[in-house]
């Protein structure tokens, strides 16, 4: 909508253009034409308050083609600082001839305020016909945009089908020479013992203590415009990328599909391979039957308190005899001196544990309180869920934005198109991920919602413990202490221990429970 002065003055600019310079020439040229065109349909709207100033925007010899233009670049500018009102042309292809462009100019005239005339056309966004004709002409250049984004994707699929590097983040073990990846020598041999660990161990957290011991990080590397990008510790789901990453037997990955590369690779296919299927098969199961062989009650609940730091399960040989303990992960890795817990054996401490539940069922006085801890608990959790999905849904609305930016860089064309493209191919698989990680988020607060643990769960589900316990194999065993405890926090200090139940774990163990005694009937 036209922003009028403080005087009710609506400031009309004038803008005209010619494609070559003769035409600009003689005693009448195009642009007087254009001109006095104008300013007769602005004095027509006198009466609106219209007027004609008396700057001129005059492009002499510039194609409609481009934006570069010192005339509209000067017109434009003083849109932006709210010295004009309304901009008049003879005809659109005066201001532009490029309908991607054509929305440029008018989304930075909208956002001002500024409308826009077209005389000969009867154009004008201050009408319902002129915002509507408006409204179409956007919406082909929405379509343009993206199919000049669709093009530049698929010249990058192209690209990659043929095996070459079309840029992303720079994995470890590679650096770049000619836009093509070579081998980096000391990261190779870092990545090789990467996955030598890992076949050794089978088990992401094991390779990772390791790795995290001898200070590893991820790559660090410059950018082409020189920007320093710093290496990062490594976490399970960054170490699960790199063991998966297929760019290591010299393949590339793309939507899905594997193709041949052009770089060299750096591990053995059938080591590659054989990673492939330990992560797939713990995948499946958890990891349990790898990380959890020596049937450890506690393993990935039992916490160290004082250092808030997972007690890692393990076991010392002595006189032929195998000992089991819980250990503090953080005391392991750093050193002992500041854990007052250090370690604790480990069935004493699963004792413990059973004991402490088992007595509850027959103690009301503690029914009740834990009963309260977990509906706290769910409390608690109700109210985090709530927060991560609302800033997941305004992620999910910036992933938008930047969308809507990229295809707006790829439809300049030129150097930037391709980065923009590839930007937008990972900008696509952020928004699914984060479209995917809102769906979760909200089944779980859903689930959160219809949990209420009551006196008659409580008692059902921690019954399973005594009559069966000794007989059970340690896989159930396992099984029902995650599904009844979140964690354990231990106080090697104080000796003291805290239990955080699940609640969910709680009404699933109970009507497990009261589905089998069913069954007996």
């Amino acid at each position: 909508m036209v922003m009028a002065d403080e005087a009710g003055t609506i400031r009309c600019a004038i803008y005209t253009r010619v494609s070559t310079p003769e035409q600009a020439e003689g005693d009448f040229s195009s642009i007087d034409n254009q001109r006095e065109m104008a300013e007769a349909y602005i004095k027509s709207q006198a009466g609106q308050g219209w007027v004609a100033l008396d700057e001129r925007y005059d492009d002499r010899g510039f194609s409609g083609g481009t934006m570069e233009r010192p005339a509209l670049d000067r017109l434009l500018q003083d849109a932006q600082d709210r010295l004009v009102d309304c901009i008049v042309v003879t005809k659109i292809d005066r201001l532009s001839r490029s309908l991607l462009d054509f929305a440029r100019i008018v989304d930075i005239l909208d956002r001002h305020g500024v409308s826009f005339v077209s005389v000969t056309q009867q154009f004008d966004t201050l009408n319902s016909m002129g915002k509507l004709t408006l409204n179409i002409l956007l919406s082909f250049a929405q379509f343009e945009r993206e199919m000049i984004a669709e093009r530049t994707r698929e010249k990058m699929v192209a690209a990659r089908r043929k095996g070459k590097w079309i840029g992303g983040t720079l994995p470890l073990g590679y650096d770049i020479l000619d836009s093509k990846l070579t081998i980096n020598g000391d990261e190779a041999v870092r990545v090789r013992t990467i996955f030598d660990l890992y076949l050794k161990h089978e088990s992401l957290a094991a390779t990772l203590v390791e790795m995290t011991e001898r200070n590893w990080t991820s790559k660090s590397w410059t950018t082409k415009r020189g920007h320093y990008r710093k290496g990062k510790p490594f976490q399970k789901a960054s170490l699960r990328r790199l063991l998966t990453n297929p760019i290591y037997i010299g393949k590339v990955l793309h939507d899905g599909h594997i193709y041949d590369g052009e770089h060299e690779g750096i591990v053995d296919t059938q080591v590659w391979k054989r990673t492939q299927q330990i992560l797939k098969k713990n995948g499946s199961n958890g990891g349990g039957d790898v990380r959890n062989r020596y049937g450890a009650l506690l393993k990935g609940i039992l916490r160290c308190a004082p250092c808030d730091s997972a007690m890692v399960h393990t076991f010392i040989k002595r006189n032929g005899r195998q000992y089991r303990y819980y250990v503090c992960g953080k005391a392991q890795r750093t050193g002992w001196a500041n854990c007052p817990t250090k370690s604790i054996p480990a069935e004493e401490i699963e004792r413990c544990i059973y004991e402490r539940i088992r007595i509850i069922g027959s103690n009301p006085h503690l029914v009740k309180e834990t009963i309260q801890a977990a509906q706290k608990q769910i409390d608690e959790q109700t109210a985090l869920l709530k927060a991560e999905i609302r800033m997941t849904r305004q992620q999910l609305r910036r992933f938008q934005e930047e969308k809507q930016a990229l295809l707006e860089s790829i439809s300049q064309g030129g150097s930037v198109a391709s980065k923009a493209a590839e930007r937008l191919d990972q900008v696509a698989e952020e928004m699914e991920s984060t479209s995917s990680r809102l769906s979760s988020l909200q089944r779980q607060l859903s689930d959160l919602q219809d949990q209420k643990i009551d006196t008659e769960d409580l008692t059902t589900a921690v019954a399973q413990f005594d009559p069966i316990w000794d007989v059970l194999l340690p896989r159930e065993r396992t099984r029902i202490a995650r599904l009844l405890i979140q964690h354990v926090d231990f106080d090697g200090e104080s000796g003291t221990m805290g239990i955080t139940f699940q609640p969910s774990g709680i009404k699933a163990l109970s009507a497990e429970a009261t589905t089998t005694n069913e069954d007996k009937k």
